[in-house]
């Protein structure tokens, strides 16, 4: 059996066909629209899914936000602009004719590592450092899977920081995010994205350097509060952040600095950017056994 895996963030839309023995193919990939606009994403994903139709049997969505009752929102609206309330999972089964399951891209990117890694941890958190910053929680076997579970983007970072898109002050998001690295920058470095910062990072800009270890920090304090918090065994860093050079080293260094209680082993995820299409579609299998 064929499922048609679907990921879709702040930034992309991606979509492939994973079959029995869980290989990805045919994978296509294309921008999120610009124009955050319910009737421009619907578009978007007819023209992404044209190609798959009567390939699959059934349909696997990873997204961005709070997924209730497959209806999509978010915490923080500037991840999905006028997305807020799209009812994903009813478009999808609309385009595909397929029954469609849908979760937080994140909880699927855990979901999919822990499969991975379930030799060796049963409690497992993966941590997104993209667009924003997002999580997935497994504990003792069991994916976290409410609309809440796993933002840890929105838990607090520094009481004085910068204002989130959720509506609180200092998140996590609003620190260590792409998005916050880019609103940080200042002087030369105004106006660039993320990856151009991290690429004057590796050059050795300093105020680049300041950012991208600023980021860091806040992503190692949050994992000393899940260590805390949960006993985590693992913590699995993805997103276009979460995986840049040297940023999980950074992390550890960090953590390194910690009591010992608090410190954690750290891996890049597996499934790299591809881990929300592969959760989705184990979840998916998880779900009809």
């Amino acid at each position: 059996m064929n499922t048609l895996a679907i990921d879709i963030g702040g930034t992309k839309l991606a979509a492939a066909l994973i079959n029995a023995e869980h290989q990805i193919f045919q994978r296509t990939e294309v921008s999120t629209p610009a124009d955050a606009a319910p009737l421009a994403l619907e578009h978007a994903l007819s023209q992404l899914l044209e190609a798959y139709q009567g390939q699959a049997q059934r349909v696997a969505i990873a997204s961005t936000g709070i997924i209730d009752n497959g209806i999509l929102t978010a915490l923080n609206p500037d991840n999905l602009g006028g997305l807020n309330r799209f009812p994903l999972q009813a478009t999808v089964e609309k385009l595909t004719g397929l029954p469609c399951i849908v979760l937080n891209d994140a909880q699927a990117a855990a979901w999919a590592e822990y499969c991975h890694l379930s030799a060796q941890f049963k409690h497992l958190t993966f941590i997104t450092v993209s667009t924003g910053v997002g999580g997935g929680i497994v504990v003792d076997g069991e994916l976290l899977s409410g609309p809440l579970a796993g933002h840890i983007g929105h838990t607090l970072a520094d009481p004085q920081g910068p204002a989130c898109g959720c509506g609180r002050v200092g998140c996590v998001e609003a620190i260590a995010s792409g998005r916050a690295i880019a609103t940080a920058a200042s002087h030369e470095l105004e106006g660039k994205n993320a990856r151009e910062i991290f690429a004057h990072a590796q050059a050795g800009h300093p105020q680049a350097q300041q950012l991208v270890a600023r980021s860091a920090q806040a992503i190692c304090q949050l994992i000393a509060n899940l260590k805390a918090l949960l006993d985590t065994d693992c913590v699995v860093l993805g997103g276009s952040v979460g995986l840049a050079q040297g940023y999980r080293q950074q992390v550890e260094q960090q953590l390194a600095r910690l009591p010992a209680a608090f410190q954690v082993p750290i891996y890049a995820a597996h499934y790299q950017h591809d881990a929300g299409l592969m959760g989705a579609a184990l979840w998916s299998e998880n779900q009809s056994a």
